[in-house]
């Protein structure tokens, strides 16, 4: 069971040329217009704000978005409930928004996974306006379930966590 887990953890992230053209396209988008935001506002605001800044360089960039979009969760074949979405952009995957000084972790993670699986969406972004820098706040989340690599079974949550050298460039 170590060894499993070891090699598990060993695995490279899935990398963008697997996703989608266009959804890579569109995600680099909105990451540009969180950059944006955060160079003009920085960190310290509460999340409201972030929100409708991000909002107006969006629409700026004339990138579709609704903001708490509603998904129907189901469970054998019945609808058992719904989740919410921050964010859903482009038609195309989701966003988490926070405006907090720590660290994006792994409930945040999972959270947005759910929400995704439930939307059957293959990508969502975590984007944490509360840090100094914004690409320290960036974190890149797939729905294995979604992906159309099927050799995803051996999924991990911590090999998503460094999307942020790759979202800034």
């Amino acid at each position: 069971m170590h060894e499993q887990r070891n090699h598990t953890r060993g695995r490279r992230p899935t990398p963008l040329s697997d996703l989608d053209p266009a959804l890579t396209e569109i995600s680099r988008r909105v990451i540009g217009c969180a950059i944006e935001t955060h160079k003009e506002l920085g960190p310290g605001y509460p999340l409201d704000i972030y929100r409708k800044a991000l909002a107006h360089e969006l629409k700026h960039e004339e990138i579709s978005f609704e903001f708490d979009k509603t998904f129907a969760v189901e469970f054998d074949g019945e609808d058992i409930g719904n989740v919410n979405a921050d964010m859903y952009v482009g038609d195309r995957f989701l966003l988490k928004l926070l405006a907090d000084n720590n660290e994006v972790d792994g409930g945040a993670r999972s959270e947005l996974r759910a929400v995704l699986r439930a939307a059957d969406l293959e990508l969502g972004l975590i984007i944490n306006f509360g840090q100094r820098r914004l690409k320290d706040g960036l974190v890149r989340v797939l729905n294995p379930d979604a992906l159309r690599n099927d050799d995803e079974e051996d999924y991990d949550d911590e090999e998503e966590a460094e999307y942020a050298n790759t979202a800034e460039e």
